[in-house]
């Protein structure tokens, strides 16, 4: 078979179906006015066979499965997904035939799942699961009573016979089917284990025993079942989250309800007030409290105005809204958290695979030791062979492993639906546990520590022969075309208007620079003035004023002095203090990394809480500086939101993203993301770990 690799299942893929008033989404549908997708923006991907496959619980029938398509040809890729019990297959069209009869030979019943359809199954019906379960232990309890009340009446002992058989047959069947096939493949995992103790059982004269045994384990098996279900419903939970439909304006001005599959990038949506947001978008028109905490965990609402972003989930409160859709259904913001985790569910975390690991030698262990128990006994204890075969046979039931083997991925699901819940995506069952070993958090300032929103407290002109409008001009004109925040606070608080800056270009760690009526600009951190040598001893007075007030400055410059400096204040969260206390209460080590000034960081720094503080840092000296705090604390996580934190962030034993409109770069480069930007959840995530 070619090389495997996991792989993910394809995003469904929407129909291009016109709208009528009102559009479900079916080829039925018929109008030209809705603007849908275009269907050449779809995927081209292959997309994989999907199977749902009910009785795969546990890792144990993973590599079951796994052993069956081994010898599969044209199979290129296996993922697993426990939680729902589905399989995908990446497989050339004429090996899903024999892959299934592989699967089926192995002992398991895989059902075809459409691809439009999500992996989240319908319950199964009581008659179907614990109707069954039910009975089938009357009938033991039944078998019980007959052996222990009329021990010696053959005729009422055979009645009581076949009333176990039909409770091992009721609770029993697919361990059966599957331990069968287990034993005539000389595998001997758990379902071997249960069928041969059972079989033993009932062969010499136990059989109520091997009733009830086999009903008890089945009714123990769906109970584990049960909280695989449990813990699946964050999915769930996320998934109804999302509305079916949007209210979207047509080319003639009129309003239609639509399938949110259907609705193109920059349609624009209507929202009504105590409606959920049905895709990610910008505000238009209106203003109103947007409740977050199903997204973020943010326990208050958050006042919106137009050019405010809104996420697909979150429930508009105070007043109608009009947005303009920024992302696809399946790629808001949502989307991406229920894909996140249900990829971080089908991860194993090292106790799990150690668990796996251990199952695998344990249970062929167990089947020796029984076999050693059953032989040696009457040499030497002077058992009858009877007894010996007996006790062996107890010893293969009360050593069955398959509570040890499901119970763990049990809790990381948990673990990671609990956070979810929080606001805390967390990528992976290796980060859930890995969370508690952190002994050093590394803290971006802006946007981390600081609300992130900084705003213009003071414009001093340096070079007194340029009218002060025109510095306002050019400055205004360099920060308007950066996305960092003090650029946007210089933006934002000068009101001159704009001129054209050709070329443009954003220095990461220094700042911006372009060219406006053909002479070179620059607007600059402190640290990019000293490398272009325009430092002076009455600047660097001006600078050491306002950064020990905790000021940050910004410096405009032509290409032979520095000609007017901007300075910018933020303020530090609330949470932020509360943080950083948490996590020394932990006893773990809190650490400023900032691209700012040093002096402007130890202020800020020292007020959060922090001792040890770092300034003017590019993104490789962040990185070189996580090398260094790994070597002298160990486990080392990393905190922030900007694509400068994306290498520090990778670097990093455990990456946390700040905040939901952190960048997509340090999205993925995080392992933990933060779907707000309050810091108390990396302590709660460290207690949740």
């Amino acid at each position: 078979m070619s090389q495997r690799s996991d792989i993910l299942p394809c995003a469904d893929q929407p129909e291009q179906t016109p709208a009528s008033t009102f559009c479900c989404g079916e080829s039925t549908c018929a109008s030209a006015l809705s603007p849908v997708q275009d269907p050449s923006v779809a995927s081209s991907a292959p997309v994989g066979s999907r199977f749902r496959i009910a009785n795969m619980d546990c890792s144990s029938e993973e590599s079951e499965i796994r052993r069956a398509l081994d010898k599969v040809v044209g199979i290129h890729g296996l993922h697993f997904n426990l939680g729902e019990r589905v399989l995908t297959i990446s497989a050339d069209v004429v090996a899903i035939p024999p892959a299934l009869e592989a699967i089926k030979k192995a002992g398991f019943k895989p059902e075809p799942l459409p691809q439009e359809t999500d992996n989240h199954q319908v319950p199964a019906g009581f008659w179907s699961s614990w109707g069954k379960l039910i009975l089938a232990l009357g009938l033991a309890l039944i078998a019980e009573a007959i052996a222990f009340a009329f021990p010696t009446n053959q005729w009422i002992a055979a009645i009581g016979m076949v009333l176990a058989l039909g409770a091992i047959f009721l609770s029993g069947f697919g361990v059966y089917a599957k331990g069968l096939v287990a034993l005539r493949q000389a595998r001997l995992n758990i379902n071997a284990l249960m069928t041969v103790a059972v079989t033993g059982a009932f062969l010499i004269g136990q059989w109520p025993e091997a009733a009830m045994v086999m009903a008890l384990y089945a009714i123990a098996e769906a109970i584990e079942a049960r909280a695989v279900d449990r813990a699946r419903g964050a999915i769930k939970s996320l998934l109804a989250m999302s509305p079916e439909l949007a209210e979207v304006r047509q080319n003639d001005g009129t309003w239609i309800r639509m399938n949110v599959k259907l609705v193109s990038l920059d349609s624009v949506v209507r929202i009504a007030p105590g409606e959920r947001v049905p895709l990610d978008g910008t505000i238009t028109v209106g203003q109103s409290a947007v409740d977050q905490s199903p997204l973020t965990g943010e326990s208050l609402p958050v006042d919106k105005t137009p050019g405010d972003e809104v996420y697909a989930g979150t429930i508009n409160q105070a007043a109608a809204l009009e947005i303009r859709v920024t992302s696809l259904a399946s790629d808001s913001t949502l989307s991406r958290i229920i894909k996140a985790v249900e990829e971080a569910q089908a991860t194993r975390a090292p106790t799990q695979r150690f668990v796996d690991q251990f199952a695998a030698i344990y249970t062929p262990a167990v089947f020796a030791l029984a076999l050693l128990v059953a032989l040696l006994l009457p040499w030497v204890a002077g058992v009858t062979w009877l007894q010996a075969i007996y006790k062996g046979l107890v010893l293969l039931v009360i050593a069955c492993p398959c509570a040890l083997v499901i119970s763990t991925p049990v809790s990381v699901v948990s673990g990671l639906a609990a956070g979810a819940r929080r606001g805390i995506l967390i990528k992976g069952g290796v980060y859930l546990e890995e969370a508690r070993k952190i002994k050093a958090v590394a803290l971006d300032k802006t946007g981390t520590i600081t609300e992130g929103k900084p705003k213009l407290v003071a414009f001093e002109a340096i070079a007194l022969d340029e009218p002060r409008e025109r510095l306002e001009r050019l400055a205004k004109s360099l920060a308007s075309r950066s996305d960092h925040p003090v650029s946007k606070a210089i933006a934002q608080g000068l009101t001159e208007s704009t001129q054209e800056v050709l070329p443009f270009e954003a220095v990461a760690g220094r700042g911006v620079q372009g060219v406006i009526d053909g002479h070179p600009y620059i607007l600059a951190n402190h640290r990019w003035i000293e490398e272009r040598n325009q430092c002076s001893p009455e600047l660097e007075a001006r600078l050491a004023e306002h950064e020990g007030a905790g000021r940050t400055v910004t410096i405009l410059a032509n290409r032979d002095r520095v000609i007017a400096l901007f300075a910018v204040a933020d303020t530090i969260k609330t949470s932020s203090t509360q943080a950083i206390a948490q996590l020394k209460t932990l006893g773990v080590t809190p650490i400023m990394l900032t691209g700012d000034n040093a002096l402007t960081a130890k202020t800020v720094g020292h007020k959060a809480g922090i001792s040890e503080i770092r300034g003017n840092l590019l993104p490789e000296d962040k990185l070189k500086a996580i090398e260094e705090f790994q070597g002298q604390y160990g486990v080392t996580a990393m905190a922030g939101d900007g694509i400068n934190d994306a290498p520090a962030l990778a670097k990093s034993n455990i990456g946390f993203a700040m905040g939901a409109a952190g960048t997509h770069t340090a999205m993925e480069a995080a392992d933990i993301v933060v779907m707000n930007d309050d810091l108390r959840r990396l302590p709660e995530t460290i207690r949740l770990s």
